[in-house]
């Protein structure tokens, strides 16, 4: 069965930092990275992102 890769940007606790080296962050997990965070999550403990949520849709 192949996962469905998560679209960090479509993702409520995704944020863009000032930080150059480190521009992804992820206010669930609590961590700035240079790569998207749900890689940084799936490479560090080998399973997707469990706190995917995604953004509310504005009107």
């Amino acid at each position: 069965m192949k996962e469905t890769a998560i679209n960090c940007i479509k993702c409520k606790h995704f944020y863009v930092t000032w930080d150059t080296r480190f521009p992804n962050g992820c206010r669930a997990y609590g961590f700035k990275s240079a790569a998207r965070p749900a890689i940084t999550v799936k490479k560090s403990s080998g399973m997707a992102c469990l706190k995917y949520e995604q953004k509310a849709i504005k009107a």
